[in-house]
Protein backbone atom coordinates (compact mmCIF):
# COMPACT_ATOMS: atom_id res chain seq x y z
CA UNK A 1 0.00 0.00 0.00
CA UNK A 2 1.38 3.42 -0.94
CA UNK A 3 2.18 5.87 1.81
CA UNK A 4 1.42 9.56 1.35
CA UNK A 5 5.14 10.19 1.21
CA UNK A 6 5.68 7.80 -1.66
CA UNK A 7 2.77 9.31 -3.58
CA UNK A 8 4.24 12.78 -3.17
CA UNK A 9 7.71 11.58 -4.13
CA UNK A 10 6.36 9.99 -7.30
CA UNK A 11 4.62 13.25 -8.20
CA UNK A 12 7.85 15.20 -7.76
CA UNK A 13 9.82 12.66 -9.82
CA UNK A 14 7.28 12.59 -12.65
CA UNK A 15 7.09 16.38 -12.74
CA UNK A 16 10.87 16.55 -13.06
CA UNK A 17 10.86 14.06 -15.93
CA UNK A 18 8.06 15.98 -17.62
CA UNK A 19 10.00 19.25 -17.33
CA UNK A 20 12.96 17.63 -19.07
CA UNK A 21 11.03 15.70 -21.70
CA UNK A 22 12.19 17.75 -24.68
CA UNK A 23 15.81 17.19 -23.74
CA UNK A 24 15.29 13.47 -23.15
CA UNK A 25 13.48 13.00 -26.45
CA UNK A 26 16.23 15.03 -28.09
CA UNK A 27 18.84 12.59 -26.75
CA UNK A 28 16.85 9.66 -28.15
CA UNK A 29 16.68 11.29 -31.58
CA UNK A 30 20.38 12.18 -31.51
CA UNK A 31 21.22 8.51 -30.88
CA UNK A 32 18.75 7.50 -33.61
CA UNK A 33 20.76 9.57 -36.08
CA UNK A 34 24.06 7.99 -34.98
CA UNK A 35 23.38 4.23 -35.00
CA UNK A 36 26.22 1.85 -34.17
CA UNK A 37 26.31 -1.97 -33.90
CA UNK A 38 27.47 -3.76 -30.79
CA UNK A 39 30.92 -3.14 -29.35
CA UNK A 40 31.28 -0.22 -31.79
CA UNK A 41 29.03 2.28 -29.98
CA UNK A 42 31.70 4.93 -29.40
CA UNK A 43 29.61 7.94 -30.50
CA UNK A 44 26.63 6.73 -28.49
CA UNK A 45 28.81 6.20 -25.42
CA UNK A 46 30.04 9.80 -25.70
CA UNK A 47 26.44 11.02 -25.76
CA UNK A 48 25.63 9.05 -22.61
CA UNK A 49 28.82 10.27 -20.90
CA UNK A 50 27.89 13.86 -21.77
CA UNK A 51 24.44 13.41 -20.27
CA UNK A 52 25.75 11.80 -17.07
CA UNK A 53 28.15 14.73 -16.73
CA UNK A 54 25.34 17.24 -17.26
CA UNK A 55 23.55 15.60 -14.33
CA UNK A 56 26.70 15.83 -12.16
CA UNK A 57 26.85 12.04 -12.05
CA UNK A 58 30.40 10.64 -11.95
CA UNK A 59 30.58 7.55 -14.11
CA UNK A 60 32.77 4.75 -15.31
CA UNK A 61 33.22 4.23 -19.04
CA UNK A 62 34.93 1.76 -21.36
CA UNK A 63 33.26 -1.23 -19.68
CA UNK A 64 33.17 -4.17 -22.12
CA UNK A 65 34.68 -1.77 -24.69
CA UNK A 66 31.89 0.86 -24.82
CA UNK A 67 29.68 0.44 -21.74
CA UNK A 68 29.11 2.98 -18.97
CA UNK A 69 27.62 3.06 -15.49
CA UNK A 70 26.84 5.59 -12.81
CA UNK A 71 24.80 5.55 -9.63
CA UNK A 72 22.74 7.59 -7.22
CA UNK A 73 23.21 6.59 -3.58
CA UNK A 74 20.77 7.48 -0.83
CA UNK A 75 23.49 7.01 1.77
CA UNK A 76 21.27 4.59 3.70
CA UNK A 77 21.43 0.78 3.69
CA UNK A 78 19.23 -0.93 1.14
CA UNK A 79 19.16 -2.81 -2.11
CA UNK A 80 20.87 -1.72 -5.33
CA UNK A 81 18.51 -1.45 -8.31
CA UNK A 82 19.99 -1.44 -11.82
CA UNK A 83 18.17 0.62 -14.46
CA UNK A 84 19.50 -0.37 -17.86
CA UNK A 85 19.59 1.01 -21.39
CA UNK A 86 21.21 -0.58 -24.44
CA UNK A 87 23.67 1.32 -26.61
CA UNK A 88 23.64 -0.67 -29.83
CA UNK A 89 21.70 -0.70 -33.07
CA UNK A 90 20.97 -3.33 -35.66
CA UNK A 91 22.11 -3.37 -39.29
CA UNK A 92 19.11 -2.90 -41.60
CA UNK A 93 19.72 -1.99 -45.22
CA UNK A 94 17.15 0.54 -46.39
CA UNK A 95 15.94 1.78 -43.00
CA UNK A 96 15.01 5.50 -43.13
CA UNK A 97 17.54 6.27 -40.37
CA UNK A 98 20.22 3.93 -41.71
CA UNK A 99 23.90 4.89 -41.61
CA UNK A 100 24.67 4.75 -45.32
CA UNK A 101 28.24 3.54 -44.76
CA UNK A 102 27.58 0.78 -42.23
CA UNK A 103 23.82 0.03 -42.75
CA UNK A 104 23.44 0.40 -38.96
CA UNK A 105 19.93 1.46 -37.91
CA UNK A 106 17.87 1.65 -34.74
CA UNK A 107 15.16 -0.76 -35.88
CA UNK A 108 14.51 -1.99 -32.35
CA UNK A 109 14.25 1.20 -30.33
CA UNK A 110 17.40 1.11 -28.22
CA UNK A 111 17.80 4.85 -28.69
CA UNK A 112 14.69 5.27 -26.56
CA UNK A 113 15.98 2.88 -23.90
CA UNK A 114 18.98 5.09 -23.24
CA UNK A 115 16.74 8.15 -22.97
CA UNK A 116 14.40 6.30 -20.58
CA UNK A 117 17.33 5.27 -18.39
CA UNK A 118 18.52 8.88 -18.29
CA UNK A 119 14.97 10.00 -17.56
CA UNK A 120 14.87 7.89 -14.41
CA UNK A 121 18.11 9.55 -13.29
CA UNK A 122 16.65 13.00 -14.01
CA UNK A 123 13.59 12.22 -11.91
CA UNK A 124 15.46 10.76 -8.96
CA UNK A 125 17.78 13.76 -8.83
CA UNK A 126 14.84 16.06 -8.13
CA UNK A 127 15.20 17.97 -4.88
CA UNK A 128 14.43 15.93 -1.77
CA UNK A 129 13.90 12.58 -3.49
CA UNK A 130 17.05 10.62 -2.61
CA UNK A 131 16.77 11.51 1.07
CA UNK A 132 13.43 9.67 1.17
CA UNK A 133 14.96 6.47 -0.21
CA UNK A 134 17.21 3.69 1.08
CA UNK A 135 19.79 1.85 -0.99
CA UNK A 136 20.98 3.02 -4.38
CA UNK A 137 20.20 2.98 -8.09
CA UNK A 138 22.83 2.04 -10.66
CA UNK A 139 22.40 3.33 -14.20
CA UNK A 140 23.94 1.16 -16.91
CA UNK A 141 24.39 1.81 -20.62
CA UNK A 142 25.25 -1.63 -21.90
CA UNK A 143 26.67 -2.55 -25.33
CA UNK A 144 25.86 -5.27 -27.82
CA UNK A 145 22.44 -6.67 -26.96
CA UNK A 146 21.68 -7.33 -30.61
CA UNK A 147 23.63 -10.52 -31.27
CA UNK A 148 24.89 -9.72 -34.78
CA UNK A 149 28.21 -9.72 -36.65
CA UNK A 150 29.14 -12.99 -34.97
CA UNK A 151 32.42 -13.42 -36.84
CA UNK A 152 33.53 -9.88 -35.91
CA UNK A 153 32.70 -10.40 -32.25
CA UNK A 154 34.32 -13.82 -32.24
CA UNK A 155 37.52 -12.18 -33.43
CA UNK A 156 37.26 -9.78 -30.47
CA UNK A 157 36.93 -12.85 -28.27
CA UNK A 158 39.93 -14.55 -29.82
CA UNK A 159 42.00 -11.41 -29.22
CA UNK A 160 40.97 -11.42 -25.56
CA UNK A 161 39.03 -8.14 -25.73
CA UNK A 162 35.81 -9.86 -24.64
CA UNK A 163 34.85 -13.36 -23.60
CA UNK A 164 31.12 -13.33 -24.31
CA UNK A 165 29.48 -11.82 -27.37
CA UNK A 166 26.71 -9.93 -25.53
CA UNK A 167 27.02 -6.84 -23.36
CA UNK A 168 25.22 -7.99 -20.21
CA UNK A 169 27.09 -11.31 -19.97
CA UNK A 170 30.30 -9.30 -20.25
CA UNK A 171 29.13 -6.92 -17.51
CA UNK A 172 28.39 -9.95 -15.32
CA UNK A 173 31.78 -11.53 -16.03
CA UNK A 174 33.60 -8.29 -15.25
CA UNK A 175 31.83 -7.97 -11.90
CA UNK A 176 29.59 -4.99 -12.63
CA UNK A 177 26.50 -6.81 -11.36
CA UNK A 178 28.21 -8.21 -8.27
CA UNK A 179 26.61 -5.59 -6.00
CA UNK A 180 23.31 -5.33 -7.92
CA UNK A 181 20.23 -6.93 -6.33
CA UNK A 182 17.54 -6.29 -8.97
CA UNK A 183 17.41 -5.02 -12.55
CA UNK A 184 14.93 -3.51 -14.97
CA UNK A 185 14.78 -1.92 -18.37
CA UNK A 186 11.99 -1.02 -20.78
CA UNK A 187 11.96 -1.89 -24.46
CA UNK A 188 9.86 -0.42 -27.25
CA UNK A 189 7.41 -2.45 -29.28
CA UNK A 190 4.53 -2.23 -31.74
CA UNK A 191 1.02 -1.94 -30.21
CA UNK A 192 -1.04 -5.09 -29.83
CA UNK A 193 -4.70 -5.16 -28.77
CA UNK A 194 -4.71 -1.37 -28.43
CA UNK A 195 -2.26 -1.53 -25.51
CA UNK A 196 0.30 1.10 -24.55
CA UNK A 197 2.42 -0.91 -22.10
CA UNK A 198 2.89 -4.68 -21.94
CA UNK A 199 4.87 -6.80 -19.51
CA UNK A 200 5.70 -10.28 -18.28
CA UNK A 201 6.02 -13.35 -20.45
CA UNK A 202 9.06 -15.39 -21.44
CA UNK A 203 11.59 -15.43 -24.28
CA UNK A 204 13.68 -17.99 -26.10
CA UNK A 205 17.32 -18.53 -25.26
CA UNK A 206 19.99 -19.30 -27.86
CA UNK A 207 23.44 -20.40 -28.88
CA UNK A 208 25.17 -18.88 -31.90
CA UNK A 209 27.33 -20.56 -34.50
CA UNK A 210 30.08 -19.24 -36.74
CA UNK A 211 30.67 -21.74 -39.54
CA UNK A 212 33.37 -22.09 -42.20
CA UNK A 213 33.06 -24.59 -45.03
CA UNK A 214 36.35 -25.28 -46.81
CA UNK A 215 36.77 -26.79 -50.26
CA UNK A 216 39.20 -26.56 -53.18
CA UNK A 217 39.25 -23.69 -55.67
CA UNK A 218 39.34 -24.46 -59.37
CA UNK A 219 38.24 -22.94 -62.69
CA UNK A 220 34.47 -23.00 -62.49
CA UNK A 221 34.04 -23.37 -66.26
CA UNK A 222 37.18 -25.20 -67.38
CA UNK A 223 37.85 -27.61 -64.54
CA UNK A 224 35.05 -27.74 -61.99
CA UNK A 225 35.81 -31.46 -61.51
CA UNK A 226 39.11 -30.45 -59.93
CA UNK A 227 37.42 -28.35 -57.25
CA UNK A 228 35.49 -29.04 -54.08
CA UNK A 229 32.54 -26.63 -53.87
CA UNK A 230 32.19 -25.25 -50.35
CA UNK A 231 29.04 -23.33 -51.33
CA UNK A 232 27.36 -26.59 -52.31
CA UNK A 233 28.36 -27.98 -48.91
CA UNK A 234 26.62 -25.03 -47.26
CA UNK A 235 23.49 -25.49 -49.37
CA UNK A 236 23.30 -29.21 -48.52
CA UNK A 237 23.75 -28.32 -44.86
CA UNK A 238 20.90 -25.80 -44.97
CA UNK A 239 18.64 -28.37 -46.62
CA UNK A 240 19.55 -30.83 -43.87
CA UNK A 241 18.75 -28.20 -41.23
CA UNK A 242 15.34 -27.66 -42.84
CA UNK A 243 14.76 -31.43 -42.89
CA UNK A 244 14.99 -31.48 -39.08
CA UNK A 245 12.16 -29.01 -38.49
CA UNK A 246 9.36 -31.54 -38.03
CA UNK A 247 11.38 -33.18 -35.24
CA UNK A 248 11.04 -30.20 -32.89
CA UNK A 249 8.26 -30.04 -30.32
CA UNK A 250 5.91 -27.07 -30.64
CA UNK A 251 6.34 -26.14 -26.97
CA UNK A 252 10.12 -25.80 -27.43
CA UNK A 253 9.63 -23.00 -30.03
CA UNK A 254 12.87 -23.85 -31.83
CA UNK A 255 14.04 -21.19 -34.29
CA UNK A 256 17.04 -21.73 -36.59
CA UNK A 257 17.79 -19.08 -39.20
CA UNK A 258 21.20 -19.31 -40.91
CA UNK A 259 22.69 -16.72 -43.25
CA UNK A 260 25.63 -17.01 -45.65
CA UNK A 261 28.02 -14.14 -44.99
CA UNK A 262 30.56 -15.19 -47.63
CA UNK A 263 29.63 -17.28 -50.64
CA UNK A 264 32.84 -17.28 -52.67
CA UNK A 265 35.28 -14.78 -54.11
CA UNK A 266 34.60 -14.82 -57.89
CA UNK A 267 31.97 -16.36 -60.12
CA UNK A 268 34.70 -17.94 -62.24
CA UNK A 269 36.20 -19.88 -59.34
CA UNK A 270 34.75 -22.85 -57.47
CA UNK A 271 33.99 -21.48 -53.97
CA UNK A 272 36.57 -22.78 -51.53
CA UNK A 273 35.81 -20.64 -48.48
CA UNK A 274 32.16 -20.15 -47.48
CA UNK A 275 31.05 -18.64 -44.16
CA UNK A 276 27.73 -18.94 -42.37
CA UNK A 277 26.23 -17.68 -39.14
CA UNK A 278 23.16 -18.96 -37.36
CA UNK A 279 21.30 -18.89 -34.08
CA UNK A 280 19.70 -21.94 -32.54
CA UNK A 281 16.91 -20.66 -30.31
CA UNK A 282 14.60 -22.47 -27.93
CA UNK A 283 12.28 -21.96 -24.98
CA UNK A 284 14.60 -23.79 -22.57
CA UNK A 285 18.32 -24.41 -22.26
CA UNK A 286 17.86 -28.16 -22.84
CA UNK A 287 15.74 -27.49 -25.93
CA UNK A 288 18.18 -25.20 -27.71
CA UNK A 289 21.21 -27.32 -26.80
CA UNK A 290 19.50 -30.43 -28.19
CA UNK A 291 18.62 -28.58 -31.40
CA UNK A 292 22.21 -27.34 -31.60
CA UNK A 293 23.44 -30.92 -31.81
CA UNK A 294 21.07 -31.60 -34.72
CA UNK A 295 22.33 -28.50 -36.52
CA UNK A 296 25.91 -29.71 -36.09
CA UNK A 297 24.97 -33.04 -37.70
CA UNK A 298 23.48 -31.18 -40.66
CA UNK A 299 26.61 -29.06 -41.07
CA UNK A 300 28.85 -32.12 -40.99
CA UNK A 301 26.59 -33.79 -43.56
CA UNK A 302 27.08 -30.88 -45.96
CA UNK A 303 30.85 -31.14 -45.75
CA UNK A 304 30.80 -34.91 -46.15
CA UNK A 305 28.49 -34.77 -49.18
CA UNK A 306 30.98 -32.80 -51.28
CA UNK A 307 34.21 -34.07 -49.75
CA UNK A 308 35.11 -30.82 -48.01
CA UNK A 309 35.48 -29.79 -44.40
CA UNK A 310 33.62 -27.62 -41.94
CA UNK A 311 34.73 -25.79 -38.82
CA UNK A 312 31.89 -25.12 -36.40
CA UNK A 313 32.38 -22.59 -33.62
CA UNK A 314 29.51 -22.69 -31.12
CA UNK A 315 29.24 -19.73 -28.78
CA UNK A 316 26.96 -19.06 -25.80
CA UNK A 317 24.18 -16.66 -26.63
CA UNK A 318 21.41 -15.69 -24.22
CA UNK A 319 19.35 -17.55 -21.64
CA UNK A 320 15.53 -17.61 -21.49
CA UNK A 321 13.98 -14.73 -19.55
CA UNK A 322 11.78 -15.07 -16.49
CA UNK A 323 10.15 -12.03 -14.88
CA UNK A 324 9.74 -11.71 -11.13
CA UNK A 325 5.99 -11.52 -10.43
CA UNK A 326 6.19 -9.38 -7.28
CA UNK A 327 8.45 -6.91 -9.10
CA UNK A 328 5.96 -6.90 -12.00
CA UNK A 329 3.07 -6.18 -9.64
CA UNK A 330 4.70 -2.95 -8.50
CA UNK A 331 5.47 -1.94 -12.06
CA UNK A 332 1.97 -2.83 -13.30
CA UNK A 333 0.30 -0.58 -10.72
CA UNK A 334 2.46 2.36 -11.75
CA UNK A 335 1.95 1.72 -15.46
CA UNK A 336 -1.81 1.59 -14.93
CA UNK A 337 -1.70 4.96 -13.17
CA UNK A 338 0.05 6.45 -16.19
CA UNK A 339 -1.86 4.91 -19.13
CA UNK A 340 -4.95 3.27 -17.60
CA UNK A 341 -5.57 -0.35 -16.67
CA UNK A 342 -7.33 -0.99 -19.98
CA UNK A 343 -4.16 -0.04 -21.91
CA UNK A 344 -2.01 -2.72 -20.23
CA UNK A 345 -1.21 -6.03 -21.85
CA UNK A 346 0.11 -9.27 -20.40
CA UNK A 347 2.69 -11.02 -22.59
CA UNK A 348 2.98 -14.76 -23.10
CA UNK A 349 5.98 -16.41 -24.80
CA UNK A 350 8.04 -14.47 -27.33
CA UNK A 351 10.43 -16.35 -29.60
CA UNK A 352 13.07 -13.63 -29.81
CA UNK A 353 15.92 -13.46 -27.32
CA UNK A 354 17.53 -10.91 -25.01
CA UNK A 355 20.47 -10.92 -22.62
CA UNK A 356 18.12 -9.61 -19.94
CA UNK A 357 17.30 -13.32 -19.81
CA UNK A 358 20.78 -13.95 -18.43
CA UNK A 359 20.22 -11.43 -15.63
CA UNK A 360 16.84 -13.01 -14.85
CA UNK A 361 18.64 -16.25 -14.01
CA UNK A 362 20.70 -14.37 -11.41
CA UNK A 363 18.33 -11.85 -9.77
CA UNK A 364 14.79 -10.44 -9.88
CA UNK A 365 14.24 -8.79 -13.27
CA UNK A 366 11.48 -7.11 -15.25
CA UNK A 367 11.59 -6.18 -18.94
CA UNK A 368 8.35 -4.39 -19.92
CA UNK A 369 7.55 -2.82 -23.30
CA UNK A 370 6.19 0.61 -24.23
CA UNK A 371 4.20 0.01 -27.40
CA UNK A 372 5.11 3.21 -29.19
CA UNK A 373 6.42 2.01 -32.56
CA UNK A 374 5.08 0.95 -35.95
CA UNK A 375 6.39 -1.48 -38.54
CA UNK A 376 8.12 -4.80 -38.04
CA UNK A 377 10.77 -5.20 -35.38
CA UNK A 378 14.24 -5.41 -36.98
CA UNK A 379 12.67 -4.35 -40.27
CA UNK A 380 13.14 -1.37 -42.58
CA UNK A 381 9.83 0.15 -41.44
CA UNK A 382 10.32 -0.02 -37.66
CA UNK A 383 10.15 3.54 -36.31
CA UNK A 384 8.97 5.23 -33.12
CA UNK A 385 5.67 7.05 -33.61
CA UNK A 386 5.06 8.28 -30.06
CA UNK A 387 8.22 9.56 -28.39
CA UNK A 388 6.28 10.83 -25.42
CA UNK A 389 5.16 7.27 -24.63
CA UNK A 390 8.48 5.69 -25.70
CA UNK A 391 10.67 7.95 -23.56
CA UNK A 392 8.70 10.00 -21.03
CA UNK A 393 6.05 7.50 -19.94
CA UNK A 394 8.57 4.68 -19.97
CA UNK A 395 10.92 6.63 -17.72
CA UNK A 396 8.14 7.62 -15.34
CA UNK A 397 6.92 4.04 -14.92
CA UNK A 398 10.39 2.81 -14.01
CA UNK A 399 11.13 5.76 -11.73
CA UNK A 400 7.84 5.26 -9.87
CA UNK A 401 8.71 1.58 -9.44
CA UNK A 402 12.11 2.55 -7.99
CA UNK A 403 10.24 4.70 -5.45
CA UNK A 404 8.07 1.73 -4.45
CA UNK A 405 11.15 -0.44 -4.07
CA UNK A 406 13.32 1.93 -2.04
CA UNK A 407 10.92 3.87 0.21
CA UNK A 408 10.06 2.58 3.68
CA UNK A 409 13.67 1.46 4.23
CA UNK A 410 13.66 -0.42 0.90
CA UNK A 411 11.26 -2.95 2.41
CA UNK A 412 9.70 -3.93 -0.93
CA UNK A 413 13.09 -4.44 -2.52
CA UNK A 414 14.27 -6.52 0.45
CA UNK A 415 11.14 -8.69 0.30
CA UNK A 416 11.39 -9.32 -3.45
CA UNK A 417 15.08 -10.18 -3.26
CA UNK A 418 14.61 -12.53 -0.30
CA UNK A 419 11.72 -14.35 -1.96
CA UNK A 420 13.32 -14.66 -5.39
CA UNK A 421 14.55 -18.14 -6.29
CA UNK A 422 17.41 -17.48 -8.70
CA UNK A 423 18.32 -20.59 -10.72
CA UNK A 424 22.00 -19.63 -11.04
CA UNK A 425 24.80 -17.98 -9.13
CA UNK A 426 27.44 -15.92 -10.92
CA UNK A 427 29.83 -18.87 -10.72
CA UNK A 428 27.38 -21.45 -12.07
CA UNK A 429 26.21 -18.98 -14.73
CA UNK A 430 29.73 -18.42 -16.04
CA UNK A 431 30.41 -22.17 -15.95
CA UNK A 432 27.24 -22.83 -17.95
CA UNK A 433 28.14 -20.28 -20.64
CA UNK A 434 31.69 -21.56 -20.88
CA UNK A 435 30.45 -25.13 -21.27
CA UNK A 436 28.57 -24.05 -24.41
CA UNK A 437 31.72 -22.78 -26.10
CA UNK A 438 33.29 -25.28 -28.47
CA UNK A 439 35.04 -25.49 -31.82
CA UNK A 440 35.45 -28.55 -33.99
CA UNK A 441 36.57 -29.28 -37.53
CA UNK A 442 35.06 -32.17 -39.46
CA UNK A 443 36.73 -33.67 -42.52
CA UNK A 444 35.44 -36.53 -44.59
Amino acid sequence: MQTLDSTKIKSVVCDQIEKNKDKLIGVAKEILENPEPGFKEFKTAKIVSREFSSLDMPHESGIAITGLKSHLDSGKPGQNIAVIGELDSLKVLGHPFEDKETTAAHACGHHCQIAMMLGVAVGLKASGVLEKLAGKVTFMAVPAEEYIEVEYRDNLRRRGEIEFLGGKPEFVRLGHFDDVDMAMMTHTSVPSNDCKISFGGTNNGLVAKSIQFSGVASHAGGAPHMGVNALNAAMVAMSAIHAQRETYRDQDTIRIHPIITKGGVAVSSVPADVRMETYVRGASIDAFLSASEKVDRALRAGAMAVGGSVTITTLPGYLPIQSNESFLDLYKNNAAELVGQEKLGRLTHRTGSTDMGDLSQLMPVIHPYVEAASGNGHGIDYVIDDYDLAVVTGAKAMAMTVIDLLTDGASNAARIVSENDSPLTKSSYLSLLRSMTKEETFKE
